[in-house]
Parts: C-alpha cells; sequence; structure tokens
C-alpha cells in the first residue's frame, strides 16, 4: 500500500470519527466527553479569573447570625415579617428561594401570603426525575420536544402559589456536583414551569417568556439556550460574589434601602450545615441561592455563556477539521518541524477557544481534542512504524548493495538512483590487476579450493580499494579493474590510485608467499595504472544493470599489465598518471622507478611513455 492512500484511509477514518463524535454532541454529548468538558470549562474559568457581576441582584442569607437570632429554619411568621421588611424597601421582585411545600401555623402562614402579595414575588417549586440525571436529546423543531418529563413535582402550597409566581428550583449538575445548566422548563404530566430564575427575570422585567427553539424570549431579550432549554451558568467568582446581606439586619430594619431598591432580592439559606451548597470552580461550597442569583443575572442582563446548537454545529465542524488537519500535517511533514506545527495548531486552536470562552461562546474543548488526538496519534505512531520498516527495508537493500556493488557507488546509488543514467564523459584514474599462471593451477585446485582462493584474493582488493577511496566497477576471475573518480572526480584521483596500486603490489606478493605451492607453481601477478578520459555509464536494462567504464583510458591501463609482465616487474604505469600523482607520491617512498620508456601497447598505433616500478624488498 503506497504512502499517499494510507494517508486517504487515514484522512477518511478520522473524518469519520470526528462525524460521530460531532454527531453524539449535538445530540446531548457523552458522558465521557461531559465529563472531559466539565473539568476544561473549570480550567477556562479559573484562566480567566473573577469578574464583577452587574449590580441587578442582591442576597439576603439566612445565615448563622440570622439562625443563631431567629432559629433555624425561620417560622412562617419570621419569614412573613422578613418578606415584608424586604418588600418595603421596593425591590424589583423578590424571590423565596424556599420550599413551602408542607402547611404550617395558620397565623404564619396567613401571614406569609398576606406578605407575598405585597409586591412582585416568587416561591420556589422542585421537580424530581426517575434518573438521577435529567438527561436530554434533540428532537424534532419543537422546542419543548428536549425537555425532560419529571415524574413528580413538589409544589408550594396552593394558597402561597396564589398570592406569588412559582419558578422550579433544579438545577442541572455534572458528575462532580458542580451546576452547569439551569433549566428553564420544566415538563410535568399535565403541565409546563419555568424555572425559578426565569420566574424571577420575568417578574422583574414584566413580559412573559416565549420559547424559542435555541432560546427563551423575555421582551426584546434574546437568552441562547443549549438543548432542552437549558441556560449555562459560568460564575462570576467565589462566595459572596454577589452582594449578599444578612437576613438580621433585615429583620432588625437595619438593612439599607440601597441594598434593595431597584434589585431582584432573592431570600435563601447560607446556613453553615443547610446542605444546600455547590461545588464551583472557585470555591468548593457555593451556596444554591447564590448559583440562583447567578442565573437570574444571566437572565437579566444577557451576559450568560452561549452555549446552543449554533455553537454545537461549530464544535461539530472542528471535531471534523481538526483531525483532518492534523493527519494532513503528519502526512506532510513527517519530521520535528512537521509535528512543531502541529503543536502550534493545537495552542492557536486552545488560545481562540479560550478567547471565545472569555467573550461568552462556549466552544466544546473537550470535543475537538477527542476527536484530533487519537486519530493523530495512531497515524503518527503508524508512519513511524511503517518508517521505521521502511528505513531498515533500505538499509538491508544498501547493505546489499554495499556488498555487491562497488565500494562508495552503492551509497552514492541509495541517494540518487537515476547515478549515469545517462553516460558520463570525465576524468579518472585506472587500476588493473590480474594473476598470473591461476588458470592452469585452478584446474587442479578444484572448484571449491578455487572459491576459497579467489575469496581471499577480491577481499585483499576490496580492502585496498576502499581505503584509497577507489571503486571496484569490474571483478573477474582472478582480475579486477579498480576506478578512481567516481562517482565524482577529485584531484588527487592520481594519488590515490598510485598509493593503492603500491599498496597492491606489497599485500599480493605476501599473499601469494602466504599460500604453499604457490611459489613452486610460479603464480604471480600484474599491475597497471592510467589516468585520463574516461566514459562511466549503466549497462543493461531493467533490473540487470552494470556500472563500467569505457574508452582509450581504460583499453591503456588494461595493456599496461603486458608491458609489467614483459619486463619482469609488479607494476607498470604511464606516464601521465605518474606525473599527475607528484613528485611526492607513494611510488618514490616504498619503491624505486625505471624510465621513461618509450612503449608499443597491443592493438594500439601510437607509443606511450611507461614508467616501471620496483619494490625496494625485491
Amino acid at each position: 500500500m503506497n504512502h499517499r492512500l494510507q494517508t486517504v484511509i487515514a484522512l477518511l477514518l478520522a473524518g469519520l470519527w470526528g462525524a460521530a463524535l460531532g454527531y453524539a454532541n449535538l445530540n446531548g454529548g457523552s458522558g465521557l466527553l461531559d465529563r472531559m468538558e466539565a473539568s476544561l470549562a473549570d480550567i477556562r474559568s479559573v484562566v480567566i479569573g473573577a469578574t464583577p457581576p452587574p449590580p441587578v441582584v442582591s442576597i439576603v442569607a439566612i445565615d448563622d447570625r440570622t439562625a443563631a437570632a431567629y432559629g433555624y429554619p425561620l417560622d412562617r411568621a419570621t419569614l412573613a415579617r422578613l418578606v415584608s421588611a424586604i418588600t418595603a424597601l421596593k425591590p424589583k421582585a423578590l424571590a423565596l428561594d424556599i420550599l413551602l411545600v408542607d402547611p404550617g401555623p395558620e397565623e404564619g402562614d396567613a401571614a406569609l401570603t398576606a406578605a407575598l402579595a405585597e409586591g412582585p414575588s416568587v416561591i420556589a417549586a422542585a421537580a424530581t426525575f426517575a434518573r438521577s440525571s435529567q438527561e436530554v436529546t434533540d428532537g424534532a423543531n419543537d422546542p419543548l420536544a428536549a425537555i425532560p418529563e419529571a415524574n413528580q413535582l413538589l409544589l408550594p402550597l396552593a394558597r402561597f402559589a396564589e398570592a406569588a409566581a412559582v419558578g422550579i428550583v433544579n438545577v442541572a449538575t455534572d458528575q462532580t456536583g458542580t451546576p452547569r445548566f439551569i433549566p428553564l422548563i420544566s415538563r410535568g404530566a399535565d403541565r409546563l414551569d419555568p424555572a425559578f430564575p426565569l420566574r424571577a427575570a420575568s417578574v422583574a422585567l414584566g413580559v412573559d417568556p416565549t420559547i424559542e427553539r435555541d432560546a427563551i424570549m423575555l421582551g426584546a431579550l434574546r437568552i441562547p439556550t443549549d438543548i432542552g432549554q437549558r441556560l449555562p451558568v459560568t460564575f462570576y467568582g467565589g462566595r459572596g460574589s454577589i452582594a449578599t446581606f444578612s437576613a438580621a439586619d433585615a429583620l432588625d430594619g437595619k438593612l439599607s434601602a440601597d441594598a434593595v431598591a431597584g434589585r431582584i432580592v432573592v431570600i435563601g439559606s447560607t446556613v453553615a450545615g443547610g446542605g444546600d451548597v455547590f461545588p464551583t470552580p472557585f470555591d468548593p461550597v457555593m451556596p444554591g441561592v447564590e448559583v440562583m442569583s447567578t442565573a437570574i443575572t444571566h437572565l437579566v442582563t444577557g451576559d450568560g455563556m452561549v452555549r446552543d446548537h449554533r455553537m454545537r454545529l461549530i464544535d461539530a465542524a472542528t471535531a471534523i477539521g481538526l483531525p483532518l488537519v492534523f493527519v494532513s500535517l503528519i502526512a506532510w511533514r513527517r519530521s520535528a518541524a512537521g509535528y512543531i506545527i502541529i503543536v502550534l495548531t493545537l495552542i492557536v486552536w486552545a488560545l481562540l477557544n479560550l478567547s471565545a470562552f472569555a467573550h461568552g461562546y462556549w466552544l466544546s474543548a473537550a470535543l475537538p481534542m477527542a476527536a484530533a488526538l487519537p486519530p493523530a496519534l495512531i497515524f503518527g505512531a503508524a508512519e513511524l512504524w511503517l518508517d521505521r520498516g521502511r528505513a531498515r527495508h533500505f538499509a538491508e537493500q544498501s547493505a546489499r548493495l554495499q556488498r555487491i556493488e562497488a565500494p562508495g557507488l552503492g551509497e552514492w546509488l541509495a541517494r540518487d538512483p537515476n547515478f549515469l543514467a545517462q553516460p558520463v564523459r570525465q576524468n579518472a584514474a585506472v587500476i588493473f590487476i590480474d594473476l598470473s599462471g591461476f588458470t592452469g593451477l585452478s584446474e587442479k585446485l578444484g572448484p571449491v579450493k578455487v572459491s576459497e582462493v579467489l575469496s581471499g584474493f577480491f577481499e585483499l582488493i576490496d580492502e585496498e580499494a576502499r581505503a584509497h577511496g577507489g571503486a571496484i566497477t569490474s571483478f573477474m576471475g582472478d582480475g579486477a579493474m579498480i576506478l578512481f573518480g567516481l562517482p565524482e572526480p577529485a584531484d588527487d584521483d592520481a594519488a590515490r590510485a598510485a598509493a593503492c596500486a603500491v599498496s597492491l603490489c606489497e599485500r599480493t606478493r605476501a599473499w601469494l608467499q602466504a599460500h604453499a605451492g604457490f611459489a613452486e607453481k610460479k603464480i604471480g601477478f600484474k599491475v597497471g595504472a592510467h589516468c585520463g578520459p574516461i566514459v562511466a555509464s549503466r549497462l543493461g536494462t531493467g533490473d540487470r544493470q552494470q556500472i563500467t567504464a569505457a574508452g582509450d583510458t581504460i583499453n591503456v591501463g588494461s595493456r599496461l599489465m603486458e608491458v609489467a609482465a614483459l619486463h619482469g616487474v609488479e607494476l607498470a604505469l604511464s606516464a601521465e598518471i605518474v606525473r599527475a600523482a607528484g613528485h611526492d607520491s607513494a611510488l618514490l617512498q616504498v619503491g624505486r622507478m625505471e624510465g621513461p620508456l618509450e612503449t608499443a601497447l597491443r592493438g594500439r598505433a601510437s607509443h606511450i611513455d611507461t614508467w616501471l616500478w620496483r619494490s625496494r624488498t625485491l
């Protein structure tokens, strides 16, 4: 399977994975994603930090001081006095976050009924569900389709409900108990009820709410909502961020009118051990009354988070697009630079997500990460594994090539497969070496022994060729040709060729002496060396090709072996290579030179000047 097809398959799978997660998120998400998103939402809230809330809501708290002075819970008569005292200070609306589901003493209940009727007021009810979590799923275009149905409503006594508006105080929390949403509409078997914050905002603004598919309208104010008409809740800070005053001061006539007048006042319990507390990103024990007050502030001012169908569509698009980008980057740049680009892309996306959150747009952080990271990591790991496999394959191929091809040429061919695809004319130095009298001996030695002897001879030649930077382009039986100047010519080709020729003479002589019987069989060797222009090329087609060299320089080099044999020396060199090697070459360091001699070569009309080299040890 080629890399392009692998990339296409990876892109397709990554897109399908992102689309599946995006579709699940559009229809309510999943438990794991919701848990991840809750944690990431807390992190973003903490990074952004606390912000001052708009001054539209005040809390009158039944706190520890009130409980110490008036008992807890407050009796209905004392609660009636508290409501009357606050109403007298002209609040925009009064919301009582206390369930009044059971009758009390008649005198107290009558007093509280009268107090609630003195001004615009809201009292609390609650809903219970068969399941611990209020699951919602997106439905048709019916704006009420996704609202979960409660199996029981805890409603206030009818006399209180006649004196004040009623709102449901339910809160949708995550697995840690942190409030994330307020269900703005609650559905019973035969009724719909607004949430406590929505009812308080509606009474304060003097308008009835209108339900749309992704929003609640309060007059001209449009409040975007999430699936199931839920209002996202984000907190301004820790406990006490919303202005809070003690109910004891109100009962004692010490509550300032400035704390109440023109505001929505929410009465609720903050007494220690009261149980109505929630963890938030800023505070582990946020009173429930402050959660309700935060939601009321969002509704009245419209400063809450936008987490509606449009945001979820953007999330779904990001869940598809981000993994495609990551996989494409990995396929495009499988290197450190490519992974740096991926990290930078992730950082840019995270900063954009954080900026959107800071400006009131709740885009999912968990969904794109869950969609992008697994495909990127899996594809990246697969690419690394495949690359390592390719590297091993190429290393093995290169090793085989080095064992078969000329030293140095194998590496060059691995880097440039088109090397010598077209013939190249250039200068080079050439050495020919051949064993003398070995053909007759090989008939007596047998094929196995001949192979062993020639293998040792080849290793000797190979070691010297490598040591001096030459390339064995031909090894035929008991002889070899070595070129200096491939893959590229160099100024010292002749000097290295001369040094190699001298070393070959010394080592071959010692090698022959080490083999018993070679001396008496008169096995010897001859070497010829020349330099000049050659034509280097490949011979053959398809999978069977051989790098070789041709031209007059090659022919002269080969004929110089005959000159060496004719004069009884080991090495014959042309005057050209002696001159090119320089006066300080290895030729004079370990041997002596004779010449120049005007020499006729077989098959060549013109004569050339030659030199004969003899070892000082002979």
